[in-house]
């Protein structure tokens, strides 16, 4: 389990795994890193956040994180929390062991010990099939990009 102090190294990970996926360029992941590291901290601290940490010899080859969002009582699940997993990363020499697998499997458990009924993700090209062998569907949701141009 991550504390506060694991917040760099979550940071790291996170702007790490855009990176891989080729979603944004340096410069927007450093300011992403920028604001995510005090962000996620607090929430390490607080409970909203928990982090999960896969590590062998000292070394973390592969993290994962649940956060316990507000949300409003909905008919799928009427407590007022809504977790969703986020940043799941394995280092490039640690991948293809199911790390990720793993760490899947103790977040739903970390939900699931917390009472909900429904938990959200976004998946890349690259973790889909994971999430879907372990029984996510796709959705309905949507999403509008706002600009700052109008």
């Amino acid at each position: 389990m991550a504390n506060p102090g694991d917040a760099p190294l979550i940071t790291r990970h996170r702007s790490t795994m855009f990176e891989d996926n080729a979603l944004a360029s340096a410069e927007t992941l450093g300011q992403m890193s920028e604001r995510f590291e005090p962000w996620v901290r607090e929430r390490l601290a607080d409970g909203r956040y928990v982090g999960l940490l896969l590590e062998e010899d000292g070394r973390c080859l592969a993290s994962a994180g649940i956060f316990f969002a507000d949300f409003p009582p909905h008919w799928l699940d009427v407590e007022p929390v809504r977790p969703y997993l986020l940043n799941f990363y394995t280092a490039p020499g640690s991948r293809g062991r199911g790390y990720a697998k793993v760490l899947l499997k103790a977040s739903v458990e970390q939900c699931q010990a917390r009472g909900a009924k429904v938990v959200t993700l976004h998946a890349s090209k690259f973790g889909r099939p994971i999430y879907e062998k372990f029984g996510f569907e796709q959705s309905n949701e949507m999403m509008l990009k706002l600009h700052a141009d109008g």
